[in-house]
């Protein structure tokens, strides 16, 4: 039978489009099923955390660092447990990535800290010698925009029904109330900066988008 197909290319394409579209669909099929479960601890992101995911895509974080981690030996050993489907249910978009010039980003709130990130945006090179990574300056100097991802919140919740304040979940309430838990969370980030300028911005009741950052690298486990 073998030598007949291999004197049949037209019969040997279409046994191996077969055999490879069978194996695909017995790999990719569960996948799509377990897509719409959340994994077990899995939440949606506060406002803050939206707010400081909106700075991540805004400064194109995502095109050199992925989110991402496949279920490898030398990936695992680097980043930590490989990457399930049900940890991106409430991810719009998806921040998978295309490509690695940085590391992957998936677990960094597992072991990197608020101090170290400060360092990282204000001068990669202080914490990663030789790193080809720019300095984000304008981060501790910019207002982050914490209506858009009330709005973006209010959004998925109401289309994707996101499951906002349902028993365990983060509050969203009225815009007003959304802000103050935003900017309430804003200070316990900042209580573990260095950055006077950032602190008092805080306290004055502005969050920069350096605070917001940090708070979603840290929500990455």
């Amino acid at each position: 039978m073998f030598h007949w197909l291999e004197k049949n290319p037209f019969f040997f394409t279409v046994l191996v489009f077969i055999t490879v579209a069978f194996a695909g669909l017995i790999e990719i099929l569960p996948n799509f099923a377990e897509a719409s479960q959340p994994t077990v601890g899995t939440k949606p992101y506060t406002v803050l955390e939206l707010t400081g995911r909106q700075v991540y895509i805004k400064d194109s974080c995502n095109a050199c660092h992925s989110q991402m981690i496949r279920p490898f030996k030398s990936e695992t050993d680097r980043y930590g447990h490989y990457s399930v489907s049900g940890e991106y249910a409430y991810d719009r978009p998806f921040l998978w990535g295309s490509k690695r010039t940085g590391p992957d980003l998936l677990r960094v709130g597992n072991y990197r800290t608020t101090d170290w990130h400060e360092n990282h945006m204000w001068e990669p090179s202080s914490v990663v010698p030789g790193t080809i990574m720019p300095s984000y300056k304008h981060q501790f100097t910019n207002i982050a925009d914490v209506e858009t991802a009330y709005a973006e919140a209010m959004t998925v919740k109401n289309v994707f029904n996101v499951p906002y304040d349902q028993e365990g979940m983060p509050k969203l309430g009225s815009l007003e109330e959304a802000k103050a838990q935003a900017l309430a969370d804003a200070k316990v980030v900042a209580a573990g900066m260095k950055n006077q300028a950032v602190k008092d911005e805080v306290a004055s009741g502005k969050i920069p988008e350096i605070v917001a950052l940090i708070a979603y690298l840290n929500s990455l486990k």
